[in-house]
């Protein structure tokens, strides 16, 4: 007997753009932003909501796009690492990552980066433990998080 996968419609404005797709009950939000949709700045760490480095911003909220399925997203407004610079010219918090060498292999940098995009638009001026917190739910094994959080100090002031 064949096992028959059910699928959804949903509609999902990401990065200001307006996607409409047919998507598997089960598929993960990460792997629909990635596979379907073509936006492969986020990635795929762990699959289990404990490395970051999926961390979308989904209606104004950080969130774990690996743990969150895309039919879950229906009619949301989500916002990815592509989505923060307009054109070329980079937001303060890339280029204090930039200017303060807060990345290495780059893998955890989108999550980083929208970690703490999330951070600082709830608190513009967080202080040394509130960025500490902001970026607790991403691991990064390049840096030692001293340059990820000096950028992010940075960009604060």
């Amino acid at each position: 007997m064949a096992i028959v996968a059910s699928s959804s419609p949903i509609t999902v404005t990401i990065n200001g753009t307006v996607y409409e797709r047919e998507v598997e009950a089960r598929k993960l939000l990460i792997h629909f932003i990635r596979d379907d949709v073509d936006l492969t700045g986020s990635h795929i760490g762990c699959d289990t909501g404990n490395c970051g480095a999926c961390s979308v911003i989904v209606n104004g909220t950080l969130v774990k796009s690996c743990m969150l399925l895309a039919v879950q997203a229906d009619g949301a407004t989500i916002e990815t690492v592509e989505g923060l610079a307009e054109g070329e010219q980079l937001t303060t918090l890339q280029q204090a990552f930039s200017d303060h060498h807060a990345l290495q292999c780059g893998y955890c940098t989108p999550g980083m980066l929208m970690s703490a995009t999330a951070l600082l638009r709830a608190n513009p001026s967080p202080t040394d433990e509130e960025i500490k917190k902001g970026l607790q739910g991403n691991i990064c094994r390049c840096t030692g998080y001293w340059n990820i959080f000096e950028a992010v100090k940075a960009a604060s002031e």
